[in-house]
């Protein structure tokens, strides 16, 4: 997997190329937003990770234009921002995933994983399991006609179980790829989101699109 590391801390920069080095990625870094830009337009990427305070253009505005350019290759974005309204800028703008620092290196990796998975552009195609269907770029869901929102969190969990229809994710496995939280696998997070879920996507239309699995996990089904 080709990494491109855009952070004007020149330290922390190469601290984080060298750990996804170790595990097997092929880093470039750039320190300033407009040489960030300039390569994160080569299709050999497949991944961005993208601080958003940058000299030269900011994270936003790179991210912003890729975008403009229909450009696809996932953005995950790093800062030191704890506003909210900088997240959902971030967003807005085209980011797949938002990180704060300081964060965890075994999250950060996972998060990696995550949308290495999805892939770029061609992993954004709509997701259908029976008459629900899930666009992951707006995350919108519909069954059948009926337009459904959904969170960021409550999309990313249905993407992460509608991309395997049948099969069992433990509450481990959906922390790791959907929170990248691999510190609490007892929290109950999964359960309380999947109950946010359900009462959007099934009750509503009587049916059982997301099944529980006593003793094992969640999986997503055609409803009956």
């Amino acid at each position: 997997m080709s990494v491109l590391v855009v952070d004007d801390e020149v330290p922390f920069a190469e601290r984080l190329a060298n750990g996804l080095a170790e595990h097997e990625f092929e880093v470039t870094v750039a320190y300033d937003g407009n040489t960030g830009l300039r390569l994160a337009r080569d299709p050999r990427f497949d991944l961005v990770v993208l601080d958003l305070m940058l000299p030269g253009l900011s994270g936003v505005e790179v991210c912003r234009r890729l975008r403009e350019d229909d450009i696809g290759t996932p953005v995950l974005v790093l800062t030191a921002r704890d506003q909210e309204e900088d997240e959902t800028e971030a967003l807005n703008q085209g980011a797949d995933d938002y990180l704060r620092k300081p964060f965890s290196f075994d999250v950060l990796l996972a998060r990696c994983r995550a949308l290495q998975r999805r892939g770029g552009r061609d992993g954004w195609g709509e997701l259908v399991v029976g008459d629900l269907s899930l666009d992951p770029r707006r995350r919108c869901a519909r069954r059948g006609p009926q337009v459904i929102s959904l969170s960021r969190r409550e999309a990313a969990l249905l993407e992460y179980l509608m991309r395997a229809p049948g099969q069992v994710r433990c509450r481990h496995e959906i922390l790791a790829h959907v929170w990248g939280d691999l510190e609490d696998p007892e929290s109950n997070l999964v359960d309380v989101y999947v109950g946010y879920l359900r009462r959007k996507i099934d009750l509503p239309f009587g049916t059982s699109t997301l099944q529980t699995v006593r003793g094992q996990g969640y999986r997503v089904e055609s409803g009956r």
